[in-house]
């Protein structure tokens, strides 16, 4: 029997988590990277709250906390859930030796760092990566025609222009940090919100839901997070509003990543 190949996919938020979730069930051996502490707002959309719980499902599948490298290893090999680490980066990346790095943190406002060559096959979601120079492929994030497109030179889109729009509201549906300091919530992800409802609070400073629907995004209580991030966003759809499960454009960008492998994996190494 065929060994699968190893996939390290760095990330545990809403796209990482889809991508994980795809390979997973295509039968490649997939380990997740993360950090002790992520910031991470679907979290009903990902595997992230293993990383404080130990456990997360998403659509059918265990994402799973694991450090110890042993166990972690016969969790690859056992193909029953998706191990999840947040010991030293590379560290496991030695320890492990896969055969692609996905880097799907999906970290928008900063420059990811050089990846080529750090597997055989090196792959970087989104905007920032460079395919041939920073890692060998570039997967298209930017939500359009060309979303989950597998990118042989060149860019993926820079970052530009509104989030996508949900009944006719876009960045408005989002709460960023407006300092750093440690985030504090005593309300859940799927809860009811009202414009002007204290929704946590970092410090002493109050954060208020910017309009009313559902919260489909909440970074965990007791996080620390830094000036401007991501915390809290609102679904304004009512019951049609969707925060849990694989989203279409996650979905999407996975797709993209299993083709990758597919057409390109057999050529490396």
């Amino acid at each position: 029997m065929t060994t699968p190949p190893k996939i390290l996919v760095r990330g545990s938020g809403d796209v990482a988590s889809a991508v994980a979730h795809r390979l997973f069930r295509a039968g490649y051996a997939v380990l997740m990277h993360e950090s002790p502490q992520p910031s991470a707002t679907r979290r009903k959309m990902a595997f992230c709250d293993a990383v404080f719980d130990g456990s997360a499902w998403l659509e059918g599948v265990e994402g799973r906390r694991i450090d110890d490298l042993p166990d972690l290893l016969a969790a690859l090999d056992a193909h029953q859930f998706i191990p999840l680490t947040v010991a030293g980066f590379e560290w496991i990346l030695k320890e492990v030796s896969p055969a692609v790095l996905v880097d799907a943190r999906m970290r928008k406002h900063s420059q990811p760092e050089t990846q080529l060559g750090l597997a055989p096959l090196t792959l970087g979601l989104g905007p920032g990566f460079v395919a041939a120079q920073t890692v060998d492929l570039v997967i298209e994030t930017e939500c359009g025609p060309d979303l989950g497109r597998v990118i042989q030179t060149g860019a993926a889109a820079a970052l530009k222009g509104e989030p996508v729009s949900m009944a006719g509201h876009a960045r408005d549906r989002y709460i960023y940090a407006p300092l750093e300091g440690i985030f504090r919530t005593s309300l859940q992800i799927a809860d009811p919100v009202r414009q002007g409802q204290v929704v946590a609070h970092i410090g002493d400073q109050p954060l208020l839901a910017p309009l009313d629907g559902i919260l489909r995004g909440l970074t965990r209580d007791g996080v620390p997070v830094a000036l401007k991030t991501k915390v809290v966003e609102v679904d304004p759809r009512g019951e049609a509003a969707q925060v849990s499960g694989i989203a279409a454009r996650p979905a999407k960008i996975a797709q993209g990543v299993l083709t990758a492998l597919q057409t390109y994996l057999p050529n490396k190494g």
